[in-house]
């Protein structure tokens, strides 16, 4: 299990096609989460075993998603590499 750190290869923004949907995947294994304009609207730790990736949320939710060919799938959604 890969706990966010310099060499994981998936640390850095996530979003959405619209933008909308924004994470932020940290290398210290936490996250934060935009909505829209709300900044930091979910935050929580992360890890990455391969390319699946689980979600903790500092509120209990849990969530969990896959990198295939460049791109997260996450909760039925689709998200890109911004930077």
């Amino acid at each position: 299990m890969t706990v966010g750190s310099p060499s994981n290869p998936y640390v850095g923004t996530w979003a959405t096609g619209d933008g909308h949907i924004r994470h932020t995947l940290l290398p210290n294994g936490r996250y934060d989460e935009a909505r829209g304009r709300r900044e930091s609207a979910y935050q929580g730790r992360y890890a990455v075993t391969g390319d699946h990736i689980d979600y903790w949320d500092d509120t209990g939710f849990t969530a969990d998603g896959e990198f295939r060919d460049g791109v997260l799938h996450h909760a039925g959604m689709i998200f890109y590499r911004t930077k």
